[in-house]
């Protein structure tokens, strides 16, 4: 439906890796149906809640370390700005993953923060490049 390749990974531990590939456009279509998604299954599985006592959606992009400083900006202005125009709630981890040269930056917030929020990042890393 979106154009994108998916890749889901095995289900055999708690966090599954899921990959995105093809066009830029096709890639945020692709993400926002999983956002849908995920904000679906979160909803079918709290129906007596009211949406504001729902726990935020969380996810973790994994990005090459080499693209982490232009994403934070000098004394973390690039990083502030993303949050503050989004809405979401955005973390860079210090470190490296483990036997990686990644690091993980965690997003959390309502599904439409984290778009915009994955679209600016993903838009700063095509500015940077490898």
């Amino acid at each position: 439906q979106s154009g994108a390749r998916i890749n889901i990974s095995e289900g055999n531990c708690p966090e599954r890796i899921i990959t995105l590939a093809g066009p830029t456009n096709a890639i945020f279509k692709a993400f926002a149906m999983i956002i849908d998604k995920l904000e679906e299954d979160i909803s079918s599985s709290m129906t007596n809640s009211t949406a504001a006592s729902r726990p935020p959606v969380t996810l973790r992009l994994v990005v090459p370390a080499s693209q982490c400083g232009s994403l934070i900006g000098k004394g973390g202005c690039k990083i502030k700005e993303i949050r503050e125009s989004t809405g979401a709630q955005v973390q860079v981890a210090g470190d490296m993953l483990p036997n990686s040269t990644e690091r993980a930056i965690t997003i959390a917030g309502i599904p439409q923060s984290i778009i915009e929020c994955v679209k600016q990042i993903c838009v700063v890393m095509l500015e940077v490049g490898p």
